[in-house]
C-alpha cells in the first residue's frame, strides 16, 4: 500500500491544493507563512481521522460516519472548525474542510478488502480514494471512490459499514510520525519507547516473564490492600454510603512500568537527552526513526524543517539520514534549505505560494521561491559535472558530443555544465557552492593521491556519495589521469613538431606511473624543460586535439571509465 496523492480544500491558509503527488521523498518549499506546515498538519488530521482508535469506535457502535467523533483524535492532530476552517470563509457560518487520500494497493491487499466488504456487485480497483469532510459542527463524513475503467474516479454504492471497514483497513496499516520544527527530547524518547515496547512485547509469552509478573502482583497486593483500608475509613466519615475503596494496579500499567526508559547520550559527558541542546535533540528524533520500522505497515514521516537548530556540517549528515529513511518510509518534509531540494526528480518538489500548492515544473521555479541566485553558467543547469581542470572540460565536451546525442543536446542547452575545479583540493568548496545553486552534481577525478584524497575528504563531510563520483581508472595502472585514457596517436605529432619530443617509445608506454610523470621523464631524456606551465600547455594542446577528433581520441584498452561516466550522466539526465 502506498499513499500516492493528497488533496486539501479549505484548511487554515490552504484554500485549494489538488492531488499533491506523494512519493518516497516529497519536499514542500515556500517562504514563511505560505502554508507549508499547514499541509503537513492537514495530512496529520486526515490520517488521525482514519486511525484505528477513531474507526474502532465507529465500527463498534455501528453509528453513521457523520457522527462527531473528532474528540477521540488525541494530541496535536485534532481539528476545530473555529481555528482550522479559513477565517476568510467563516462569515458564511458554515463550510467544510475536505481532505482526500489516494492509495495504491497490491493484488493481495485488494483481495483482502474484497473479502471484507462482502458486496459482490462491487469490484475494487487497485486505486482507491478516501474523502474526509469535516463541517462547522466538527462532524466527520467519509466517502469512498474507486477508479472506473475509463480511469476516472466514481462513487460506488458502498454500504456505510463497508466504507468504515475499508477506512479501518487503511488506517491500521499506516505508521504515521509527525516531527514539528520545534523538536523536544520527547520526540526522541517516544521513538525509543515504541522500540522498547515492541521488542519487550515478545516476553509476554515467556513463562518466566509471566511468572515474574504474577510474583510482583502478589507482593504488591497486601500493600495496596492496606492503603485501601486507610483510605476507606476517613472517606466513610464524610460519605457514609461508601462501602469500600479498592486500589489496584492494572496489569497493563504494570507492564508499562517495566518498559520505561531513559536516554543517556555520552559525547564526552554522559547526559540525559533532556539536557542536551536543540541540535542533538533534533538529530536524535529524526535519526532514530531509521530503525523504527513496523513490518507490514506503510511508514509515513512528516518532518518540518529538518535543518532547524543544526550546524551546516550536521545538515549534510542529516540529508544522508533522510535519504536512507526514504527507502523504507514515505518522507514528506518542509524546508527553506536548498540542500534538501530534489534536483533529480523535479516533480518531487511542491511549491507553496499565495495559499496554494503546485508541483514544481523546473529548477528555475524552485530557485525563485527560495531566493537562490545561480551564476550565469549554472542558470539553466540540471546537472553539473565537476572535473579537475579546464583541459578535462575541453576533452570531455568533444567526447560527450560525439558519443552521446543526449549529452550533446544537454551541453548545447546548458542543462549539463562541465565545471573545472582548477585543483582537486578545491572539491569540497566547489560542491558546496554548486549545491547552493540547486544543481545536481557528478564528479570526475584523476585516479591519483590528490584525487582520492579530495573525494575521501568530501565524502567524510557527507558532501558527495560514491555513486556520484567517477575516477579516470585505467586497466593495469595504480595511478592515472585523463590523458591516460587517450590514444597517443592523436597528439604524438603535435609533441614532435612543436616540442621536438618523441613519445613512441617503450618507456612512455609502460603502465608503472601516470601520464604526467611519464611525460616528465620523456622531456628530461630529450633535454627539454618540464614544469607546471609547460605541463598545462601540453595538456591544453592535447585537449583541443581530442575535442577536434573525438572519434579516434580514446584508447580502446583504457576507455572504460569514460564510457561508464557517459552512461551515468545519461541516466541522471533522463530521470
Amino acid at each position: 500500500m502506498k499513499l500516492v496523492n493528497f488533496s486539501i480544500t479549505n484548511y487554515r491558509s490552504i484554500i485549494q491544493a489538488s492531488r499533491l503527488p506523494i512519493t518516497d521523498s516529497t519536499i514542500l518549499i515556500g517562504q514563511n507563512n505560505e502554508g507549508k506546515s499547514n499541509i503537513l498538519n492537514a495530512l496529520a488530521v486526515a490520517i488521525a481521522c482514519i486511525s484505528p482508535n477513531v474507526l474502532r469506535f465507529l465500527r463498534g457502535r455501528m453509528i453513521p460516519a457523520s457522527t462527531d467523533i473528532l474528540r477521540l483524535v488525541q494530541g496535536n492532530n485534532h481539528y476545530e472548525w473555529e481555528t482550522d476552517y479559513p477565517f476568510s470563509l467563516q462569515e458564511r457560518g458554515s463550510g467544510m474542510s475536505i481532505f482526500c487520500l489516494e492509495f495504491d494497493f497490491d493484488v493481495q491487499e485488494i483481495q483482502e478488502l474484497q473479502e471484507k466488504i462482502k458486496q459482490k456487485n462491487i469490484k475494487l480497483s487497485n486505486n482507491l480514494k478516501l474523502e474526509i469532510k469535516i463541517d462547522e459542527n466538527n462532524r466527520i463524513n467519509y466517502k469512498l471512490f474507486k477508479k472506473s475503467r475509463q480511469n476516472a474516479w466514481e462513487i460506488k454504492s458502498f454500504a456505510e459499514k463497508n466504507v468504515l471497514e475499508i477506512a479501518y483497513f487503511i488506517g491500521k496499516r499506516i505508521d504515521f510520525t509527525y516531527i514539528p520544527a520545534i523538536r523536544t527530547s520527547n520526540a526522541a524518547i517516544n521513538v525509543v519507547k515504541s522500540m522498547v515496547e515492541r521488542e519487550l512485547s515478545t516476553l509476554e509469552e515467556n513463562p518466566q516473564y509471566i511468572e515474574a509478573l504474577n510474583i510482583i502482583e502478589q507482593l504488591q497486593k497486601p500493600i495496596l490492600e492496606r492503603i485501601s483500608d486507610k483510605i476507606t475509613q476517613p472517606l466513610q466519615e464524610f460519605i457514609p454510603q461508601i462501602k469500600k475503596v479498592e486500589i489496584s494496579i492494572a496489569t497493563e500499567e504494570r507492564r508499562k512500568a517495566l518498559t520505561g526508559c531513559q536516554i543517556i547520550i555520552d559525547d564526552g559527558t554522559p547526559t540525559p537527552i533532556e539536557r542536551k541542546g536543540d541540535g542533538i535533540k533534533s538529530l536524535a528524533a529524526i535519526s532514530l526513526l531509521r530503525k523504527n520500522i513496523i513490518n507490514g505497515k506503510l511508514a509515513i514521516l512528516a518532518l518540518e524543517e529538518p535543518e532547524s537548530h543544526l550546524h551546516p556540517s550536521a545538515i549534510h549528515l542529516l540529508k544522508n539520514v533522510i535519504d536512507e529513511l526514504s527507502t523504507n518510509h514515505q518522507v514528506i518534509l518542509t524546508t527553506h534549505c536548498p540542500l534538501f531540494v530534489d534536483r533529480v526528480s523535479i516533480r518531487n518538489n511542491i511549491l507553496i505560494k499565495n495559499n496554494e500548492a503546485k508541483v514544481a515544473k523546473n529548477i528555475t521555479e524552485i530557485r525563485d521561491i527560495l531566493g537562490v541566485r545561480a551564476s550565469d553558467n549554472l542558470m539553466h543547469a540540471k546537472l553539473v559535472l565537476i572535473v579537475e581542470g579546464e583541459e578535462d572540460q575541453i576533452t570531455l565536451t568533444g567526447l560527450f558530443s560525439y558519443f552521446s546525442s543526449l549529452l550533446k543536446e544537454s551541453l548545447e542547452n546548458a542543462t549539463l555544465v562541465i565545471d573545472p575545479l582548477h585543483g582537486a583540493s578545491n572539491l569540497s568548496y566547489k560542491i558546496s557552492s554548486i549545491s547552493a545553486s540547486l544543481c545536481n552534481i557528478h564528479i570526475l577525478l584523476d585516479n591519483d593521491d590528490a584525487g582520492r584524497k579530495a573525494f575521501t575528504d568530501a565524502n567524510a563531510k557527507s558532501l558527495i556519495r560514491q555513486a556520484d563520483c567517477h575516477f579516470t581508472n585505467c586497466d593495469g595502472m595504480g595511478n592515472s589521469e585523463m590523458e591516460d585514457c587517450l590514444d597517443i596517436k592523436i597528439y604524438q605529432g603535435i609533441l614532435k613538431e612543436e616540442y621536438g619530443v618523441i613519445i613512441d617509445m617503450p618507456d612512455f608506454k609502460n603502465n608503472r606511473s601516470k601520464w604526467s610523470e611519464r611525460m616528465q621523464r620523456v622531456y628530461q631524456r630529450h633535454g627539454k624543460l618540464w614544469n607546471e606551465n609547460i605541463k598545462r600547455e601540453v595538456k591544453m594542446k592535447i585537449a583541443y586535439a581530442a575535442n577536434k577528433n573525438p572519434k579516434d581520441s580514446l584508447n580502446e584498452h583504457k576507455r572504460d571509465a569514460i564510457d561508464a561516466l557517459i552512461t551515468a550522466l545519461e541516466e541522471k539526465l533522463q530521470r
